[in-house]
């Protein structure tokens, strides 16, 4: 409070930094699911290195046209691949109606997406020429989120305004939460433009720095200046109220945050660029959050002082107080109730499905979209992304012979729709031989990812190739499998990681042994219950088309990932805000049914108006177009909604009741106050 000026001068400039450098960022970012060291990561370095081609730096050209029109669009081909630097076209293929081939370079994702306009120029004229491939969906994808992100703003703060009003009233307190949002979202972007310079930093992350950073810098403010409003009225002077203030509520905010960014900090671990990727972004909002809460935030209620007290919508508590006295007198049946409502959620899960990706995913509208879907429903799903099998020592006869019975057992599969190779060019490359297969279904399928499966391990290993002979697969659909495979490996890994930590902090937190571990069952119950709830709306379609979701088969692969992640620490904040306010009542009166109800009563309006500002900043992602965000933007409103309903008002009150005095246990010397040796009953 001293250094007041100073702090928001600081915080000024942080504002003002990391919005200039957002406006910069876009160019930065691009989705790779490249996974380092797998079979489909060594199979694209041979391609690069042999065949000159890098599979994320591949434009493909559909044109309109029938197959009398196929000198054209080679001529047409060659020329635009002069506009790329040290880019080829391939040969040209033939679908029904349509012409297709492909240009080829090293460029990474990056440069490549740089190039969409001009090549877009060099194929104008007739027939229609569509510009599609992974660096062209990417280009076109950019706008889109930034359209979403608009909308889901336009959704999100207009319900965050008129929940604070309706909490805090018509005063400058309204104000601090969305400065406070505001130098988190733009500080939080700021340090990712700097490392995206170095690292692969996936598109999403804006949308999620954004809309996360919002719903989490708000809830965390509400609670500080609810708290230090409530000081003042208890007649503090301003500098003792924002003392008292920081040591309860701002206690609070650094559990919790803290407890957010353990679980997205885990995903710094697994091995996969995009998940860790996405972590980085996840896991510097709550630190940026956590650094403006400790310092902006008491700075800003310094300055503010008594304009802070407004007259809002007072609830008098009766309804939280008369919910605590309930499930006080009947905690066993509020128990029951709660817990089989989590658990019906929860049973759907079982029918998960994951994919790393799927046209049908894509926001209907762009052209490289467009050109897309036109190729699949004309040549089939398996000629978008074709797996690629490379082989060295291509030239040895025994090698040569592997190769056939290789193709031979592929070409009976009933999935594989083509299996295509020679002994000239585009299929050898000095010592290199490589297949192309051709699934029938898209790459991310179930079916589609069976048949690479049964390519690596039953049809390589029948084809006998000779000893020191490498055979890798690569391309769309072994890259999928791999990224899948790769993340879910190190999935029980994350979530032992997140148990274990945040059983810690809590049991810091509240100073109790059972507390923690209720927490850690509820949160995994919780986040089980949401896994369900996505099936049943985007795989069982039940109110996606209400919603205006979309309607898929399978769950992108990094969403129960990263909502574990999230979840884990988000669902932390209610049961940290309200247990301990539990916690300062116990310490005072050591009547565990008095801190209950009293923490219940006192916690539960602004708890609902955190949970709604919350779920209106997730809500801002159903507004997208984009499939893996609006089941982001599901999941995470959905158990917010579940967690400050069934888990926060109904089951950890009734756990809390029957628990009773052995709520507050931690042995001697760990607590301030330990169990006494008679307990009263609750």
């Amino acid at each position: 409070m001293r250094g007041r000026l100073p702090v928001l001068a600081a915080w000024a400039t942080v504002l003002v930094v990391g919005f200039v450098a957002s406006l910069h960022l876009s160019g930065l970012l691009a989705d790779v699911f490249t996974v380092p060291g797998t079979d489909s990561d060594r199979a694209r370095i041979v391609l690069e290195r042999d065949f000159g081609e890098r599979p994320d730096g591949v434009f493909t050209v559909v044109f309109r046209a029938p197959k009398s029109g196929i000198a054209d669009a080679r001529r047409r081909l060659a020329a635009a691949a002069r506009v790329v630097p040290h880019a080829h076209p391939s040969p040209v293929h033939v679908g029904i109606g349509v012409l297709y081939g492909e240009i080829d370079s090293t460029l990474n994702l990056q440069q490549a997406k740089g190039y969409t306009p001009k090549l877009r120029r060099s194929l104008a004229g007739e027939p229609r020429a569509y510009l599609t491939g992974q660096p062209a969906i990417q280009h076109d994808l950019e706008p889109v989120l930034a359209t979403d992100l608009h909308h889901g703003e336009a959704i999100a703060l207009p319900i965050a305004f008129l929940v604070l009003l309706a909490v805090l009233g018509l005063s400058l307190a309204v104000v601090v939460p969305f400065v406070f949002a505001g130098c988190t979202i733009f500080g939080t972007l700021g340090i990712v433009w700097l490392l995206a310079h170095e690292l692969t930093m996936v598109s999403y992350v804006t949308n999620l720095v954004e809309l996360v950073g919002l719903g989490l810098a708000i809830d965390y403010s509400l609670l500080v200046v609810s708290r230090f409003r409530e000081e003042l009225a208890a007649g503090d002077a301003v500098d003792d109220a924002v003392v008292r203030t920081m040591a309860t509520a701002g206690r609070a905010v650094v559990f919790s945050g803290a407890t957010v960014a353990v679980g997205l900090a885990l995903l710094l671990f697994v091995p996969v660029p995009f998940i860790r990727s996405l972590g980085i972004g996840g896991f510097l909002v709550p630190l940026v959050s956590l650094a403006a809460a400790v310092t902006l935030q008491p700075a800003l209620l310094a300055v503010l002082g008594r304009r802070a007290l407004g007259r809002g919508l007072r609830a008098d508590g009766t309804f939280w107080s008369r919910l605590a006295g309930a499930i006080m007198r009947r905690p066993k049946r509020f128990l029951f109730a709660g817990a089989t409502l989590l658990v019906a959620a929860a049973i759907p899960a079982a029918w998960i499905q994951l994919t790393p990706g799927s046209i049908n995913a894509l926001p209907l509208g762009p052209e490289s979209v467009t050109g897309l879907s036109l190729l699949r429903d004309q040549a089939g799903a398996g000629a978008l992304t074709p797996t690629e099998i490379v082989v060295d020592h291509a030239q040895d006869p025994r090698t040569q012979a592997a190769v056939q019975r290789l193709i031979d057992l592929i070409f009976h599969d009933p999935e594989a729709y083509i299996t295509a190779s020679g002994s000239q060019a585009p299929y050898v490359a000095g010592d290199t031989r490589r297949i192309y297969v051709a699934n029938r279904h898209e790459y991310g399928d179930e079916p589609t990812q069976r048949l690479v499966r049964r390519i690596r391990d039953r049809y390589i290993p029948a084809a006998h190739f000779p000893p020191g002979v490498n055979v890798y697969t690569g391309g769309g659909p072994p890259q999928g499998v791999d990224y899948l495979d790769r993340s879910y490996a190190w999935f029980p890994w994350l979530v032992l990681g997140a148990l274990a930590l945040t059983y810690l902090l809590l049991l810091r937190a509240f100073r109790s042994l059972l507390l923690p571990l209720k927490a850690v069952v509820l949160n995994i119950l919780s986040v089980a219950a949401t896994y369900g709830l996505l099936v049943v709306v985007f795989r069982w379609g039940v109110g996606s088309a209400l919603l205006g979701l979309h309607h898929v088969s399978q769950i992108e692969g990094w969403i129960p990932i990263f909502l574990f992640a999230m979840l884990f620490g988000l669902s932390m904040d209610y049961e940290v805000f309200l247990v301990t306010r539990m916690r300062e009542v116990w310490d005072e009166t050591h009547d565990n049914e008095l801190a209950v109800s009293h923490g219940l009563e006192r916690t539960g309006r602004i708890v609902t108006a955190a949970a709604l500002i919350m779920v209106a900043a997730f809500s801002g992602f159903l507004a997208g177009r984009i499939a893996g965000l609006q089941e982001f933007g599901a999941g995470l409103a959905l158990a917010i909604l579940l967690d400050a309903t069934i888990v926060r008002a109904i089951l950890v009150p009734s756990l809390m009741a029957i628990f009773g005095r052995w709520n507050w246990y931690l042995p001697r010397g760990g607590s301030r106050s330990p169990l006494p040796s008679s307990t009263r009953s609750t």
